[in-house]
């Protein structure tokens, strides 16, 4: 068992105490039952799973990939009208324009794609790749196999959702900048899209195998930032939460000295374009402090806390520990 490193307001005071006490005879979820704390199914398995991350490292099983650029500037997060979405945060950028798929009579334009589902369904094919060193991605048999090879119920809602935006992801065209270099193009090349059968009422099959391009394939195998999937599953319930655990698994291991300042302008900068409204600001604030308790919870090492103004990061090791991977 190794030792959890308690940074500042690592969890928060009530998390902390519940992950630190946890044994494997008896689950965060359990103790805080206990102590006659109510926790959502989901607040105690996010418990659980932080318990598991605190008191086991990480294994080769355990290791997932995810592009760097993408660790700065995620997707959107919430549906966007119209055919492009650009986000920048410093120096690196994305700019998202939807595309065209053929769905068995013809093209038929996709959405953006946005949210989890596509996050966490690149974050399993960048994994497949960079481990086996391939373009082609085995994805499962079927919708529901997929769903299950990323830690998700296979209900009806989740079926939909896949669907609507696996294709998107397959038809979108994507640009990833920083520092002068340019990637452009489509993560996907060939795609079969997912057709139902409307005659047997049977769910549709998934494509075998999805190929990514040669472009984004070497740009990826260049820049794989490796995190934890057993995180990833945790926080699989909101995207920006899978946003700020891919940046901070991105950028805490290159802090030196006494750490970096952000001030919630950068960070509105940053993560904030879905807020919009009088209240935006705020909302945001909000949402983006309750999102980073639950990521510290699956990121012990993490040493980041609240300061007047912002956020204070301080140099940490990374959630999977660079040995000989990919050089980001």
């Amino acid at each position: 068992m190794t030792k959890r490193n308690n940074g500042p307001q690592q969890i928060g005071d009530l998390v902390g105490g519940i992950v630190g006490k946890a044994t494997a005879s008896q689950p965060a979820a359990k103790k805080a039952e206990s102590s006659g704390l109510i926790l959502s199914a989901q607040a105690g398995k996010l418990l659980d799973v932080a318990a598991e991350i605190a008191t086991n490292p990480p294994t080769g099983e355990d290791m997932a990939f995810t592009h760097a650029v993408l660790c700065q500037v995620g997707l959107p997060r919430a549906k966007v009208e119209g055919r492009e979405f650009m986000r920048q945060s410093g120096a690196a950028w994305v700019n998202v324009q939807a595309g065209y798929l053929d769905e068995g009579k013809g093209p038929v334009l996709q959405p953006i794609p946005y949210g989890v589902m596509p996050r966490l369904g690149l974050a399993w094919v960048s994994t497949f790749a960079v481990r086996n060193k391939e373009r082609e991605i085995p994805i499962g048999d079927s919708a529901a196999e997929f769903l299950r090879l990323m830690g998700m119920e296979s209900d009806g809602r989740r079926y939909t959702t896949l669907r609507k935006q696996m294709h998107a992801l397959a038809a979108a065209r994507l640009q990833l900048g920083f520092k002068g270099r340019t990637y452009n193009g489509q993560p996907v090349q060939q795609f079969d899209a997912w057709v139902s059968n409307k005659d047997t009422q049977q769910r549709a099959l998934w494509p075998g195998v999805m190929v990514l391009s040669e472009d984004y394939f070497g740009s990826l195998i260049e820049s794989a930032v490796p995190l934890d999937s057993r995180a990833l599953q945790a926080l699989k319930g909101s995207a920006l939460a899978l946003d700020v655990y891919a940046w901070l698994a991105h950028r805490l291991h290159r802090i030196e000295g006494r750490g970096v300042t952000l001030h919630w302008k950068a960070l509105r900068e940053q993560f904030a374009q879905e807020y919009t409204g009088k209240d935006a600001d705020k909302n945001f604030k909000d949402a983006f402090v309750l999102q980073l308790k639950k990521v510290l919870a699956v990121y012990p090492q993490a040493k980041v806390k609240r300061v007047t103004g912002g956020v204070l990061l301080i140099g940490s090791p990374p959630p999977i520990p660079y040995k000989g991977g990919p050089t980001v």
